[in-house]
Parts: C-alpha cells; structure tokens; sequence
C-alpha cells in the first residue's frame, strides 16, 4: 500500500493523492501560461500588474503543497519520533504569510495610487498591420484564462475533504475565488478607456484586499493548528466528529466506566491521546491492545494512539477549560 510516513492510505485515499499531485502540477503549468499571458499584455495598467502578481502568488500554495508532500512521506525517525506530517502545516503558514505580507505591500501601492490621483496609460499596438488599443488585448487574455481556475479549485476542494488536506483546501479556495481578480482586472481597464482614471486603482485594491484576506485567514487557521487546536472538519467549520466517535467506542468497552480523548490533528493524520477510567482496578494488556486498535481502524487518518489509565479523568483547566468528562459528553482534544 502508499503510504505517507507510516500511515497505510485505503484505495481511494491513494487515488485522491495521486490525482491531487496531478491537479497540481496541470495547476502550474497554467499558472505559467497565464503569467506569461498577462505579463505581455498589462502594459501601464495597475490593475493588471496586482493580478499578474496574484496568479504568481498562487503558485505558493501549490508548491508548498509538492513540497511538504515530498517530506511527510519520510517514516519517522529517532530525532523526529512523531513523523513529518506538520510539514503540511509549516507549508500552509508560509503560504498564508507570504500572501498576507505581499498583499499588504499591494494593497499600500494602491490605495497610494489613488491617493496621488495617479492617472494609468494604457496605449495602442500593432497587430497584423492594424493598430489595437492595448486594453482590449488585457480585457481578452482575462476572459481566456477565467474559467480554468474555477474548474481546477473544485476538483481540489474535493480531493481536499478525501485527504483532509487544509493546505489544497486553501489552494482550491484561492483558485475557485480567482474569477474575482480577473473580473477586477477587466473592470479596471475598461474604466481607463472610459476615461475613469480612478478605477484602474481601485481594482487594484480590490484585488489587494482579496490577497489580503486570503493571507489572514491561512495563516490564521496555520498557526490554530500548529499550536495544537482541538481537531476539527478539514474547512474549520466545527469541531471534527471522529472525536465523539473515539469516545463512544472506548465507552462500549465492557470493562471501561468513562472515557475522553484529545486529538490533535499533525496534517493528514491525528494523534490521539484517551483517558480512561476503568471499572476495575485492574486492567488486562490485551484489553489496552484492543482498545487500542478499535480506534485505529475506526478512521484511516488515525495514526498514533496512546490510552493512559486514569482514576478520574482530567479536569476541565487542564484542557484549557474544555470539557473532559465522560458520560456520553463531548471531549475535547
């Protein structure tokens, strides 16, 4: 079987990862076309400059993606007992901070533009011995590289959710919201041929804001994780349900009187740490071991699992004021 770390991946996780790096690279390849593609044509356009920018910046994610890919598949090691499943994490944070801090840098180079009343050119060319005004060469390169974005940030968000992968999740995001930016662009320079100067500007700063929100909400949600963030859904939306699950099946155990677990999520996998409270004073070996693999096989992202037992579970301010009490209640990890 694949495997990532020392992680067996089922089938369909496998054929996820591997249509995942596929999507990917076609990713870059477009990504080149269109940088190209808008780097001929942008001309003295403010709007287009911000948006050759961001189809460079949405390289980020997809090479963070390739990259960490390359180093989780690393079993563990003495020096790093644990694996390198964070490197998706350190991956989604350089993202997200690369975004934030270019973004910031655009969005000051706009709103200062505009400020200045900064009036942007956009001149003619010659094309097959006719003379075309530049901006209809913008409004048209645009227009051609709207739609793949779109297609290619759906196919991600899906493998994203059978990979649970927060990283493409970010990278389907960015690219499924990248017909803003080039409607932006569009907006912009037909402004200019108008004779609104101003709205070359402040599409540049619309699509600034975009980087920037894009930016603040990846590292966010990086740095939730990497600071060990009670496991949730691969969208952050709320608290992930394999928890619950967890606890009810160490509950079912015979000789189990109350049960609760942590979770952390380290990128693809979790690691699981339960407490349980027997209902005897003494506890089998080989209860523990079955315990143990009830919750492996619970969930092909459970990796490590580690059941201490306990006399009373933890209180809640050891948990940093979640609850940890047993009885059919949600635990926290």
């Amino acid at each position: 079987m694949r495997r990532i770390g020392r992680t067996d991946l089922p089938r369909a996780q496998r054929e996820a990862l591997r249509r995942a790096t596929v999507v990917e690279w076609i990713s870059l390849g477009y990504i080149a076309i269109a940088i190209t593609l808008v780097g001929t044509v942008m001309g003295g356009s403010q709007a287009m400059r911000t948006a050759w920018i961001e189809d460079m910046l949405s390289t980020v994610p997809q090479i963070a993606f390739l990259v960490a890919l390359l180093v989780i598949r690393r079993a563990p090691t003495r020096k790093h007992p644990y694996g390198y499943h964070r490197a998706m994490g350190v991956g989604h944070l350089v993202a997200g901070v690369a975004l934030l801090a270019v973004g910031a840098l655009l969005a000051f180079e706009a709103v200062s533009g505009l400020l200045r009343q900064e009036h942007p050119s956009i001149g003619t060319v010659e094309l097959f011995g006719q003379t075309v005004w530049l901006g209809w060469l913008m409004v048209g390169t645009m227009l051609l590289i709207l739609v793949p974005p779109i297609v290619l940030g759906r196919i991600k968000q899906r493998l994203a959710r059978q990979l649970h992968s927060k990283l493409l999740l970010a990278d389907a995001d960015m690219s499924r919201a990248d017909w803003t930016t080039h409607v932006g662009s569009i907006v912009g320079v037909l402004g200019v041929g108008m004779g609104i100067w101003w709205l070359d500007g402040a599409a540049a700063a619309f699509i600034s804001a975009g980087i920037l929100r894009d930016g603040a909400r990846n590292t966010r949600a990086a740095i939730l994780d990497l600071m060990d963030m009670r496991a949730t859904t691969v969208d952050q939306s709320e608290p992930e349900p394999l928890i619950e699950r967890i606890d009810a099946t160490l509950r079912r155990k015979p000789w189990v009187r109350r049960a609760a677990s942590r979770v952390r999520d380290e990128g693809h996998v979790f690691h699981v740490q339960a407490f349980v409270v027997p209902r005897r004073s003494k506890v089998r070996v080989e209860d523990v071991d079955r315990a143990v693999q009830s919750v492996v096989d619970l969930d092909w992202r459970v990796q490590d699992v580690a059941i201490a037992i306990v006399s009373e579970l933890p209180s809640p301010e050891s948990d940093g004021g979640r609850s940890l009490r047993g009885g059919g209640e949600r635990a926290s990890g």
